[in-house]
């Protein structure tokens, strides 16, 4: 049975995480808002498919912002209760931290039951469903990789510049004008016309010119090579292998991951439990590190709860690579992080806390 506080608890620490969800919901959307916009200019995606595109979108992305919402969330009103001195009086009333942390950790199973589904279910069907519409988009034609005709197009943090004047729905180009400068002599390509493709399964990316020329050399010296060529091949910089397969593998149903041996599904399904099972460690970090009175200085333990809330979230990709790389041992998982800034946080509050005072004194004596 639920008592009044518990429900008054429930109460404030819902109306405070609702407003920080919805907040990060409308910044997110509104992100993908605009790249999903980007691709309708561009070509690659119809006007009909933007509601649904950017909906997938959020199903996909939406675990993810749950846990720090409730982070957050639990911090405020936490704050807030110790500030108006509401946690001094539950104390008074008999309603101490381990009524609190009973509180916030039954709050915490709804919660983490519904990050579950969108972890487990929702995500791997939004990841699986843009598949499909990213498959389509390069179907539709090559506008996808960002190539339009009269305009320029930079890969490789711009190190490659490519223009095409004409771009037709065949994926025909005319007037290509293409500069190469990863190497250490740059390379400029002039062809008349060419064919853009792209391998929609390990996402290679290549323009076959014909009847051009090349010019390999340094601007402002006076040695070039120049060369004519009938069809040249020019492979444009493309996804790497690991990124094609962690984009098929978080498109894999859940049932597909559990009992794999691969390190790589290991680490996707490790991904995927880790926003549920972190809602629960976040619930045993935020009562700890709040002020739990008014006349306590509560800076070191904000400064603690910054620290936490950005390792812990670090941590949790740190880790994948790690187990993906064979770095930690297989046994380990993903979660060991949150056990870890578990026990680092909890120690350094311990020589504060009423039984390590009351341990220093004993010790002294």
């Amino acid at each position: 049975m639920l008592s009044v506080a518990d429900r008054y608890l429930f109460a404030e620490i819902a109306k405070v995480f609702s407003a920080i969800i919805l907040t990060l919901l409308l910044i997110m959307a509104s992100m993908l808002l605009l790249r999903t916009l980007e691709d309708v200019n561009l070509g690659a995606l119809g006007s009909e498919a933007v509601l649904r595109y950017l909906g997938l979108q959020v199903l996909r992305d939406t675990a993810r912002l749950l846990p720090p919402a409730f982070f957050i969330a639990a911090l405020v009103t936490l704050g807030r209760l110790a500030r108006d001195s509401e946690l001094i009086a539950f104390g008074a009333c008999g309603f101490g931290p381990l009524r609190l942390y009973r509180a916030f950790l039954l709050f915490a199973l709804p919660l983490s039951l519904i990050t579950g589904w969108f972890a487990l279910f929702g995500q791997p069907y939004a990841s699986l469903q843009i598949q499909l519409v990213e498959d389509a988009k390069g179907e539709r034609s090559s506008q996808v990789a960002g190539l339009r005709a009269g305009r320029f197009y930079q890969q490789d943090d711009g190190n490659i510049t490519f223009y095409a004047a004409r771009i037709d729905a065949s994926n025909r180009l005319e007037g290509i004008f293409l500069q190469d400068r990863r190497a250490e002599i740059p390379r400029l390509v002039i062809s008349r016309r060419g064919l853009y493709q792209r391998d929609p399964e390990t996402g290679e990316q290549r323009v076959i010119l014909e009847e051009g020329r090349r010019y390999d050399g340094i601007p402002g010296s006076a040695d070039y090579r120049l060369a004519e060529f009938d069809r040249y091949t020019y492979f444009l910089a493309n996804e790497t292998q690991t990124e094609v397969e962690r984009r098929r593998r978080a498109a894999r149903p859940t049932r597909e991951l559990i009992g794999s041996q691969s390190l790589l599904d290991r680490a996707e399904l490790g991904h995927r439990l880790a926003a549920p099972v972190a809602i629960y460690a976040l619930a045993l970090l935020a009562i700890p590190l709040t002020s739990l009175s008014p006349r306590q200085r509560g800076t070191a333990r904000l400064l603690l709860a910054f620290l936490t809330y950005f390792a812990f979230f670090n941590l949790q990709q740190l880790a994948e690579n790690w187990l993906e790389t064979g770095v930690t041992p297989a046994w380990m998982g993903v979660l060991w992080y949150q056990v870890a800034i578990l026990l680092l946080v909890y120690l350094s509050l311990a020589p504060g806390s009423f039984w390590g005072r009351r341990l220093f004194d004993r010790l002294r004596r």
